[in-house]
């Protein structure tokens, strides 16, 4: 099967739509399939370099900086998305989180004849909430637009699939994410980094994500405020400034990847994540690899995978007092982490990326026939 993977973001980018992007060209290499990513240029060039590593060609478009997220690079109009397709012989065109490269990238399908799947991954009616305090409606327009020209839109969580159906977006199924479960382990639990981070022996509440507006981390304030407790953040953004100043006595540890990162999660004693517009989150997966329980709210993608009470608490969005009183319930039970760190470890043991790139791929196979029987038809 010949896909091309037209993509918002992918490595050198850190967030769920380049990891999520990377691991679908992975598993269709793996299983003997041709791929071609489609992506915008980075800050530093065309690839940077690191297009050398990816596991499949990959051609990118021009790009700009999203004004005041410098971080985030917007592909600019370009004829490379459907030449890219023609000249791969596409069966198949994956839509990743698509919105301004994908809507170019369903044109140039429909155009062509192809069939598309589109895979919802951000919530830019939350981010139009956060960021303009308007703009909802308007997001919610755009998203079924361009997803109900796709042949299939895949949501990766049960919230999410609500989300769209109640929104008028046709043919919708479910397609959670994987996880490394080799890389995110618990016995990479390192004692010489504990002592680095909480050198007084305190119990360690992790963050590992953006640092952005949306993620609303400022929620960390009053757990950064007990005793016994060190609040470790890892990534970066245009909130860590503020962050810096709102979280006293936090450890800020900046953008850390790959085995670095692993073990940073396995040396934590409880993860904490505060953002109420995921789709996903797909570092509560990685966390509950590493056998750490997890704190986060009850809304969006940590409903499918926090079970409250037996390997994490789900508190009410936005809601400070919940996620510190929660965290100090944990501190103050050692055996209930423990009990509920191995309890997250056991369920995600099966999640891993190849179980579901192969969904993915039975996705793709049903699209392909519903295409012939509609032609035969």
């Amino acid at each position: 099967m010949r896909v091309v993977i037209v993509t918002e973001s992918f490595p050198p980018d850190v967030n769920g739509v380049a990891h999520c992007a990377l691991q679908t060209a992975r598993h269709l290499v793996d299983r003997g399939h041709h791929p071609l990513v489609v992506a915008p240029a980075t800050a530093s060039g065309p690839g940077h370099g690191v297009d050398a590593l990816a596991p499949c060609p990959v051609v990118r478009v021009p790009s700009l900086p999203l004004p005041g997220y410098a971080q985030v690079r917007v592909a600019l109009p370009s004829r490379r998305v459907a030449a890219a397709i023609v000249e791969h012989r596409a069966d198949v065109v994956h839509l990743a989180s698509p919105f301004v490269l994908g809507v170019r990238g369903m044109a140039a399908a429909a155009r062509l004849g192809i069939p598309a799947v589109a895979v919802y991954q951000t919530d830019l009616a939350g981010y139009a909430r956060t960021y303009v305090h308007a703009g909802e409606a308007a997001a919610w327009r755009r998203i079924r637009s361009v997803h109900a020209a796709a042949d299939l839109t895949l949501a990766p969580s049960s919230a999410s699939l609500h989300d769209l159906e109640a929104h008028g977006v046709p043919r919708v199924k479910l397609w959670p994410r994987g996880v490394d479960t080799v890389r995110f382990r618990p016995d990479l639990r390192d004692e010489a980094l504990r002592r680095q981070l909480a050198p007084n022996g305190e119990m360690i509440v992790g963050y590992v994500g953006r640092l952005a507006p949306e993620k609303h981390i400022e929620l960390l304030t009053g757990v950064c405020r007990l005793d016994g407790v060190k609040v470790v953040v890892v990534g970066d953004g245009p909130s860590r400034p503020n962050l810096e100043q709102a979280l006293p006595g936090a450890v800020f540890l900046g953008r850390r990847m790959g085995d670095e990162l692993a073990r940073i999660f396995a040396s934590f004693d409880v993860f904490a994540h505060t953002g109420p517009f995921e789709t996903f989150c797909q570092t509560v997966q990685e966390a509950m690899a590493s056998g750490v329980p997890v704190v986060a709210p009850a809304a969006g993608g940590p409903l499918d995978l926090v079970a409250h009470g037996r390997t994490g608490f789900l508190v009410p969005p936005r809601d400070p007092a919940a996620v510190r009183d929660a965290v100090w319930s944990l501190a103050a039970d050692p055996a209930m982490r423990a009990s509920f760190g191995a309890a997250a470890r056991a369920m995600v043991e099966g999640r891993t990326w190849a179980a579901v790139g192969d969904q993915l791929i039975g996705h793709y196979a049903a699209v392909l026939t519903g295409r012939k029987t509609a032609v035969a038809a």
